[in-house]
């Protein structure tokens, strides 16, 4: 072989074998690096990262908008007032006014019971009106206050008269229920519910004791019917400390069992000067009167 041929292989041997240790010794000489695992980041509800995990949400609350508060109803006033079975007229009304005070209330009778009452009268309303005093309807046609039938009857006929003079829806009428009376729940029924289904409101004025007949039958009304109760008015005339001009009317007191409403407390009875009896009378019922 010739020496240049020869000294060709040589040469591209040990380029080769070069070749081969230098890829080797790059393979196992340069460092690995791995970069290690990114730890798993947590992210808030603002997305920030780092921070502690997003809360399950939760119920949002109801948030209402303030409600304003109720008017704030004024206290119940004590007006002062009379009633009467005799007939009325400027004199009357005159010798009232100079003895006891001027009323804001006067109870009047629905026509004459012969030997009993005087009834009202046109003449007697304009009066009234005039003096800016309210007029409470009463109803007295009757002695005895027992059965359903006779309560209705009773209330019809009330209803009769109170048209028959002009007295406006929404008004009460008071059955004059005296101490004398026979007296049960049925009658007090007939009468409020025949009441409550005409123009008028009931109204019922009696002697209520704890031992009154009236109390027992009023207490076995509403046990049967709460429209007794919550949709009459009652006047009671107990107990009796005596007529007393205005100025020297006692407090609202009666004497009624809690379950008794009282509305007007006749407080006196006779009157030695002019023929009346004296009564107080919750201003929150002067609607009711006429």
């Amino acid at each position: 072989m010739k020496k240049g041929k020869l000294f060709r292989i040589i040469l591209l041997s040990a380029f080769f074998v070069l070749s081969i240790i230098l890829v080797f010794f790059h393979q196992y000489s340069t460092p690995t690096t791995t970069e290690p695992a990114k730890e798993p980041q947590t992210v808030t509800e603002t997305g920030k990262e780092g921070e502690a995990p997003d809360k399950p949400p939760q119920p949002q609350e109801s948030v209402q908008e303030p409600q304003p508060a109720p008017p704030a109803q004024e206290p119940s006033q004590i007006l002062w007032g009379v009633d009467t079975a005799s007939p009325l007229d400027q004199a009357f009304l005159q010798c009232v006014v100079d003895n006891y005070g001027k009323p804001s209330v006067f109870g009047r009778y629905l026509e004459t019971k012969e030997g009993v009452s005087a009834g009202l009268t046109p003449e007697e309303v304009e009066l009234l009106h005039q003096q800016g005093i309210k007029i409470i309807p009463i109803y007295n046609h009757f002695s005895n206050a027992t059965t359903y039938e006779g309560g209705a009857q009773e209330a019809q006929a009330a209803i009769a008269y109170a048209q028959q003079i002009g007295i406006p829806e929404g008004k009460a009428i008071f059955a004059d229920i005296e101490p004398t009376y026979p007296v049960d729940e049925a009658f007090i029924r007939g009468w409020v519910d025949t009441l409550l289904g005409s123009p008028y409101k009931p109204g019922i004025y009696g002697v209520f004791t704890n031992e009154s007949a009236l109390t027992t039958a009023y207490q076995a009304a509403i046990f049967s019917n709460q429209n007794v109760q919550s949709q009459s008015i009652i006047w009671s005339s107990n107990p009796d400390p005596g007529v007393t001009p205005q100025v020297n009317a006692p407090q609202f007191q009666p004497g009624a069992p809690e379950n008794v409403p009282v509305s007007i407390w006749q407080y006196g009875i006779d009157g030695e000067t002019c023929n009346i009896d004296t009564n107080l009378i919750q201003s929150n019922i002067i609607d009711f009167l006429w």
